[in-house]
């Protein structure tokens, strides 16, 4: 080839304002930007069935069955006091959810790749290590919770209901394998289940209504009564995941929108009222558990009950519907599947954005769920359905552990102006946000010494 037509060496890439590194490969590359948008001057509602999605996916972290032992025990304790407390920390995670989705979609970037970009390798290496750890811990939830929900539908010892959870790497990977939007359904699908038994449990279990209203209220108590305030802060941070803000800002990237100001606004607009409505539903079915443990338990006087399996075993004594602890189970096992599907996207996107290593979905899932099933096994074999309970309780205060590692670096970058311009959070968002990353790591050291010194 002549000189006059040998082509240039093409440019190596150039780090963006404020990054000190080129942006690399989407994470879940396969489906990123799979799925088209409709154009600025469409209607309202074609635009947010397009955004639609992510938001469910996300909000599925939010009644996994971790979320059950703490809101079955503050019910029964104490009524309907502690809904304020699963009201504020749903808007907790609809603040932080929206700066999760923002930062995905005006950066190109999620949280685990703009974390490597930003820190030093050896603290990008910490978070990682501490992500890992959670998304273990999360999936020991869904495996103790799904084998519980087995043993109560079909009288499967613990031990066969754990082991059978590995079958469930493959169910994932023929899903993933369908597109980003069967996912999605799947996902939405199992949502309405656990929806729908929990509209029936409330039904069933006549509470008082003008009491639900009034635990909506914050009162003083929840603060100067220590048991109250111990199951408040075990609500808090079964609530809020920190792999749940890894996930939302890549899976928000999976739309195809403008890369201009105004359609990335469309798009923070669009995620923002996609993941606010689900967490509404997260905050019913969370609120639900609540609600039908105090006018089932704590109203009969039985304030004690504070076990997956107990509160199964007593709702049809108690209320005289034998489809309650039926549909009760149901939501259960519908709620560890839907956080499985979930918790497996999380963990390939925090692998590939701290470690920029991909690795075959099929083999990332196994690792994942031996971590988590060889404990519960263990425990299971060793110490029965009391161990898988309290075992269960430990997994939500390893997510506690891991929370402010997540929250803070989060709140950081979307109030870094040179890496999100314009669209940088406003003060009152900022202040805001960074009050509730005071009040999650206030509340959650709180809770970790009460459990290892209290």
């Amino acid at each position: 080839m002549s000189p006059a037509v040998a082509q240039a060496p093409s440019a190596p890439p150039v780090a963006e304002p404020g990054w000190r590194q080129p942006r690399r490969a989407p994470s879940l590359s396969e489906v990123h930007a799979s799925i088209k948008v409709p154009a600025a001057n469409a209607s309202f509602w074609r635009k947010l069935l397009a955004f639609w999605g992510p938001g469910l996916m996300v909000a599925v972290g939010y009644m996994d069955p971790g979320n059950w032992a703490t809101d079955i025990a503050g019910g029964a304790r104490y009524g309907y006091t502690l809904l304020s407390v699963v009201l504020i920390s749903n808007l907790f995670a609809m603040l932080l959810q929206h700066l999760a989705a923002k930062l995905g979609i005006v950066t190109g970037r999620d949280l685990a790749q703009a974390c490597r970009d930003h820190f030093s390798k050896p603290v990008a290496m910490v978070l990682w290590v501490l992500c890992e750890i959670a998304i273990a811990a999360c999936d020991l939830a869904e495996v103790i919770g799904s084998a519980i929900a087995l043993n109560l539908l079909f009288g499967l010892p613990l031990t066969w209901g754990v082991s059978l959870t590995i079958l469930d790497v493959f169910v994932v990977l023929l899903f993933q394998s369908r597109g980003f939007r069967v996912i999605e359904s799947i996902v939405a699908g199992l949502t309405v289940v656990i929806f729908g038994c929990f509209v029936y449990e409330i039904i069933i279990s006549r509470p008082d209504y003008f009491g639900i209203l009034q635990g909506l209220v914050p009162q003083p108590k929840v603060v100067t009564n220590p048991g109250m305030l111990y199951i408040a802060i075990g609500i808090l941070g079964a609530t809020v995941m920190p792999h749940n803000l890894y996930l939302h800002s890549s899976i928000v990237q999976t739309r195809q929108i403008e890369q201009t100001e105004s359609g990335k606004r469309m798009a923070i607009k669009f995620a923002t009222i996609d993941s606010t409505v689900a967490l509404f539903l997260a905050f019913f079915v969370n609120a639900a558990i609540l609600i039908t443990a105090a006018a089932t338990f704590h109203r009969n006087g039985l304030f004690h009950v504070a076990d997956i399996g107990d509160a199964h075993k007593l709702l049809a004594p108690v209320l005289g519907a034998g489809a309650a602890s039926t549909f009760f189970a149901i939501a259960l096992l519908a709620s560890g599947q839907n956080s499985t599907l979930t918790g497996t996207l999380a963990g390939q996107i925090v692998m590939e954005g701290f470690l920029h290593l991909k690795m075959k979905p099929w083999f990332r899932r196994l690792i994942t769920r031996g971590i988590a099933v060889v404990p519960a096994l263990v425990v299971t074999i060793l110490y029965g359905e009391k161990g898988t309970s309290e075992l269960l309780v430990l997994s939500q205060v390893i997510l506690s552990m891991q929370l402010s590692f997540a929250v803070v670096p989060l709140v950081m970058f979307t109030g870094s102006r040179a890496k999100m311009g314009v669209f940088t959070n406003a003060p009152v968002v900022q202040a805001l946000a960074w009050f509730v990353s005071g009040v999650i790591i206030l509340l959650n050291a709180y809770l970790l010494f009460q459990t290892f010194f209290g």
